[in-house]
């Protein structure tokens, strides 16, 4: 294990058990695909094209819901 994933897995570890879950499965399917590309499934894909159209709409995030988030994930 390389000393930056030591020190990720070390931060990660504080986490709420649920949110380390959440990362862990994340981190299993990348491993998983290591050698394949993402492919975004028809409802990722419509998410993706539906938060660019926010954009294009200038419908963006205000810094109290950045700051929401960033509080409900601990960064």
């Amino acid at each position: 294990m390389t000393k930056l994933l030591q020190k990720a897995l070390e931060k990660l570890s504080a986490l709420p058990d649920e949110r380390q879950d959440e990362l862990a499965q994340m981190l299993i399917l990348v491993a998983e695909k290591e050698q394949e590309p993402y492919v975004l499934t028809p409802e990722e894909r419509a998410a993706v094209e539906e938060g660019l159209a926010e954009i294009e709409r200038g419908e963006l995030a205000t810094d109290e819901d950045v700051a929401t988030m960033y509080a409900r994930y601990g960064l």
